[in-house]
């Protein structure tokens, strides 16, 4: 954040970056309102997915006249209300018909409920894990934040999940050795503070190949993550220091105040995504604008091609 006139507009290359992809099949879950249904439509307009609408037709419809939008072409698949949305959705996936489930006018709870089902689910050995990705007018590249949303105090090896998920995603965004820091308040290890004994296993776990695919180092206060400035005022030689990929937060308190902080007072623009479940959730807000929505798709769909492609190879 050091030199804000290095910033390149990290969100229109990523929609660009789909553009020789196929769109992915996405139940989107109860779209009963104009901005979630706009954000489909929309979504559907760029190529990103071709959505199967699940909820109440009759409600779908209104909003559908609300927002002054065509349903022309769009397979509906009618739910009785927002649970039954949610479980219809993760059935689809179950089916081999959705490579991806987008969230409507529901609550996350509703979604996720659904998904973390025991027996009919979306889990994996993978714990689930939220990553929101920013564009921040004072960064130079795309900054993902992790875990924000679901993992409230996440423990060593739910951390390890959180670390693997943001990395996997990285690399979908084209990000090909994601440099990862491990956030707490101080940058040495002070056993008073668990969360820098838990950084620092998580670089030796990284070590010991328990992790992979990215560079790790922490524990890093926010500045020393972000400012190559501060890393070097405070001595710290580090390849990650300064110029992070990927911020870790200790616990989903302090990564949510980190990222509504970038949103809200340094005009980052948002989208995200739930990974570590059998497809990637887009989990907008129902505030999200379109571009949100949009770029979570973009997300979405870099990721599933991604995942094709190491399939084939």
């Amino acid at each position: 954040m050091d030199d804000p006139n290095t910033h390149v507009n990290s969100f229109p290359k990523m929609l660009e970056a789909t553009a020789p992809l196929d769109p992915i099949v996405t139940a989107v879950v109860h779209p009963c309102d104009t901005n979630s249904l706009t954000g489909a439509i929309a979504a559907r307009d760029k190529g990103l997915i071709t959505p199967i609408l699940v909820g109440p037709p009759d409600r779908i419809h209104a909003a559908a006249i609300d927002a002054a939008l065509s349903l022309d072409g769009l397979e509906i698949l009618p739910s009785q209300h927002s649970h039954d949305s949610a479980a219809l959705a993760v059935g689809l996936v179950h089916k081999g018909r959705a490579q991806a489930l987008m969230k409507g006018a529901l609550h996350t709870d509703e979604v996720m409920s659904a998904v973390v089902h025991k027996t009919n689910g979306l889990r994996t050995e993978r714990r689930m894990t939220h990553v929101f990705v920013l564009d921040v007018p004072r960064y130079p590249k795309p900054l993902l934040i992790s875990d924000a949303a679901i993992n409230i105090f996440p423990d060593l090896m739910t951390k390890a999940d959180i670390v693997q998920n943001a990395i996997e995603l990285a690399h979908a965004i084209g990000v090909d050795a994601p440099k990862v820091a491990i956030l707490s308040a101080l940058e040495t290890i002070y056993p008073k503070i668990p969360s820098t004994v838990e950084a620092a296993a998580l670089c030796k776990m990284a070590d010991r190949g328990q992790i992979t695919g990215g560079l790790l180092d922490g524990p890093l206060a926010f500045d020393n993550a972000v400012s190559k400035k501060a890393a070097e005022a405070k001595g710290i030689k580090s390849d990650v220091a300064g110029d992070a990929d990927i911020l870790i937060a200790p616990d989903l308190e302090a990564g949510n105040m980190i990222a509504k902080q970038l949103m809200y007072l340094a005009g980052a623009s948002s989208a995200g995504l739930v990974l570590g479940a059998r497809v990637p959730i887009m989990l907008t807000s129902r505030a999200d604008g379109t571009l949100s929505r949009l770029v979570s798709a973009a997300l979405a769909q870099l990721l599933v091609h991604e995942r094709l492609g190491k399939d084939l190879m």
